[in-house]
């Protein structure tokens, strides 16, 4: 980056390491954008602590292993969950997103209610470019890709 910077602002008082961060427009704030996030990031907590137990127990290696079922208690934070592609987010090749009563065997975080997750492995062949774990790997025109990267390589 600094040699980017002195490309741009040349000089030898000139560096990216003494330059402080812009003050962020206050107008710029959404509150309701930073609440679904704030509830998108509580979510995936549960969702990660599940997955932790699972590497901890060598379940699985990545959690790009797993696809799990998310159940969701609060139905309006389940329309924020399905809104956003919650897989990605976790880091997983799948999650199932429910409303579903919990089962007793699904794992819950004390401080977090509402939520839990019943892991489950990912099902299929792993994607040579984004090493997701999906079904429909190896049926598109780039060999070993699934159907994302197959159409982002053209």
């Amino acid at each position: 980056m600094e040699e980017v910077w002195l490309e741009r602002f040349p000089g030898d008082e000139s560096s990216v390491h003494l330059t402080d961060m812009p003050e962020t427009p206050a107008d710029w704030l959404d509150e309701p954008l930073a609440a679904k996030w704030a509830q998108v990031r509580r979510a995936r907590r549960v969702v990660t602590a599940a997955l932790e137990v699972q590497r901890a127990e060598k379940a699985i290696g990545a959690s790009l292993e797993a696809a799990p079922v998310v159940h969701v208690r609060d139905h309006e934070l389940l329309a924020i969950l399905k809104s956003v592609d919650f897989a990605d987010i976790c880091i997983t090749s799948g999650v199932r997103l429910t409303g579903d009563p919990s089962p007793a065997e699904a794992f819950r975080l004390p401080e977090i209610d509402g939520i839990t997750v019943v892991f489950e492995h990912a099902e299929g062949k792993k994607c040579q470019r984004c090493w997701k774990i999906l079904a429909d790997v190896g049926t598109h025109a780039h060999p070993g890709t699934c159907a994302r990267c197959s159409a982002a390589l053209g």
